[in-house]
């Protein structure tokens, strides 16, 4: 089956994450030598944001630019939960929703997208 790619409809690309997070149940980030990808975060001053992936695709095509040296890991779903999205919290990181090519796309705090993944795994 064909993936459908991320476009420019950030709601659709935040809407897709849920389901095929649960699916698979895993996330997917870039990791490098220095750790996890980051980027300053447009919507607030001085806050970065960890970006995250549904699909091994959508993260693959960031291994680019910066990027470059980059692996593309998974995240088990349940260690997402319990551990990275409550430490995200407490280093004040904002998470990114499935970022399209160009890395545009939601950023939210970290608790409601525990919220969220809680409320779709019931």
């Amino acid at each position: 089956m064909e993936l459908e790619p991320l476009g420019d409809d950030f709601e659709e690309n935040c809407a897709r994450f849920l389901p095929e997070a649960v699916e698979q149940g895993c996330v997917w980030a870039l990791e490098g030598e220095e750790g996890f990808a980051l980027c300053e975060s447009e919507r607030r001053a001085d806050t970065e944001v960890m970006p995250f992936w549904s699909q091994r695709e959508f993260a693959e095509q960031q291994v680019d630019g910066d990027w470059a040296d980059y692996q593309v890991v998974p995240i088990d779903l349940e260690e997402f939960i319990d551990d990275w999205l409550t430490g995200m919290h407490d280093d004040v990181l904002l998470v990114g929703i499935n970022w399209n090519e160009e890395l545009e796309g939601e950023e939210i705090e970290p608790l409601d997208l525990l919220e969220q993944l809680e409320q779709a795994l019931q």
